[in-house]
């Protein structure tokens, strides 16, 4: 990064001219472990230091305000906060929205979440939630912005209605390229909330600059939002390898290399690569393919040597604008039914509690893509048409709320 940066924490921190709106105004917070200052000190605790403010509660997403939870599907409890005496609601709990009695703690809510740029990532989904409690019961939300790490490319299916869950916020791509208070302005229009609505915004966020390409790499330290994000490639190749929760392929947790990696015991890995390259090469640009082989400690496929395949998007092999991890790995299930045709590649248990719909599908915002994988006589062709047009028009729906440009700062 050619320039300091600072987020939107930051910038609400430094400067007391933002906190004046807050004054005397009961103040909670939204945060996960990610939730940190410049100097990595959590949000929570920064906030708490600021005699101008008053927290009176603060609420923590999946896996918890400071990360107390490993896995998906594994909820995490109300309590008192030891060090500063106020609740600390769960929002993924007993409940996923705020109820009443949470939304009557508070007049403002600091909204600060570290996002993957992914519209699987269930902390995107949690910020509709809070929006539509706060239209309700007439509380504002300010968002304090962070980078998307993923930058700005578009790419996948849109969501297709009826298909919305905790995975699936509203009708849009997987790839999304926003940011949490662009997000957020999207929401109010796309659901046609009344809601007093704030965009703490970056300063300095450059999406397209190289080399973080949307992270400012050198510039800030990467912090996990949840654990099994453990960096910036992690979050490039989420769109794409996030699909592998909804497959008995393992998508590398138990591994070092969580979500970068994909395989399974019985399967031929370089074959695999193999039959991609040969399949669409075009689609595998911007990154490189390896084979490897691993053996997860916990999860899918625990204790058992895997076959597999590393997308390596960092270094030499990366080109930003070339990289389409969706793609990437709607090509690899291709390539397995090919080879395998009765491989059972759709994993069938109840994701997100939901268990009357297959998790692929919820996943992905409707059937179309398993539908294509499991159509032998669908080609490539068939697949980039559903999803460039669905991209495209994405891409016109987001150029009314994006508030980072690459020939300016911020607005």
């Amino acid at each position: 990064m050619t320039q300091a940066i600072q987020f939107g924490i930051d910038r609400l921190i430094a400067d007391p001219d933002l906190r004046r709106p807050l004054a005397g105004r009961r103040i909670a917070l939204l945060a996960h472990p990610a939730s940190v200052t410049a100097d990595l000190t959590h949000s929570l605790d920064a906030l708490a230091a600021l005699p101008d403010l008053k927290l009176s509660a603060a609420f923590g997403p999946q896996h918890g305000i400071k990360g107390d939870k490993q896995d998906n599907m594994v909820e995490s409890p109300d309590f008192i906060d030891p060090q500063f005496g106020i609740p600390i609601f769960s929002l993924y709990g007993e409940v996923r929205r705020p109820t009443a009695a949470m939304m009557d703690s508070f007049d403002v809510l600091l909204v600060d979440l570290q996002d993957l740029g992914c519209r699987i990532y269930t902390f995107i989904t949690t910020l509709r939630y809070v929006l539509e409690a706060a239209a309700e019961h007439g509380k504002s939300v300010w968002v304090l912005d962070r980078p998307n790490p993923a930058g700005r490319p578009v790419e996948g299916l849109t969501l297709r209605a009826g298909w919305e869950s905790f995975v699936g916020a509203g009708p849009m791509p997987m790839r999304h390229g926003l940011t949490m208070g662009e997000l957020g302005d999207w929401f109010i229009r796309e659901l046609g909330l009344t809601v007093d609505y704030r965009v703490i915004a970056m300063q300095g966020w450059q999406p397209d600059a190289a080399p973080g390409h949307g992270w400012p790499l050198g510039a800030r330290t990467w912090i996990n939002p949840s654990p099994n994000a453990p960096n910036l490639w992690m979050a490039r190749a989420y769109a794409g390898t996030v699909l592998l929760e909804g497959t008995t392929l393992s998508e590398g947790r138990g591994t070092t290399r969580p979500l970068e990696i994909f395989g399974a015991p019985d399967i031929d890995a370089r074959a695999v690569i193999a039959d991609m390259q040969a399949r669409a090469p075009h689609w595998l640009a911007g990154c490189k393919l390896r084979e490897i082989w691993f053996e997860p400690t916990f999860h899918k496929h625990a204790g058992k040597l895997n076959h597999g395949v590393q997308i390596h998007c960092e270094g030499p092999y990366y080109d930003h604008a070339a990289f389409k991890p969706w793609r990437i790995q709607a090509l690899a299930f291709k390539a397995i039914r090919h080879l395998y045709p009765d491989y059972p590649l759709w994993r069938d248990f109840g994701y997100e509690y939901e268990f009357d719909r297959l998790a692929i599908d919820l996943i992905n915002g409707s059937p179309l893509l398993r539908q294509w994988v499991d159509d032998t006589a669908a080609d490539t062709h068939d697949l980039e048409r559903l999803a460039a047009a669905d991209e495209a028009d994405w891409c016109a729906v987001r150029e009314a709320h994006l508030r980072y440009r690459t020939d300016f700062a911020s607005q």
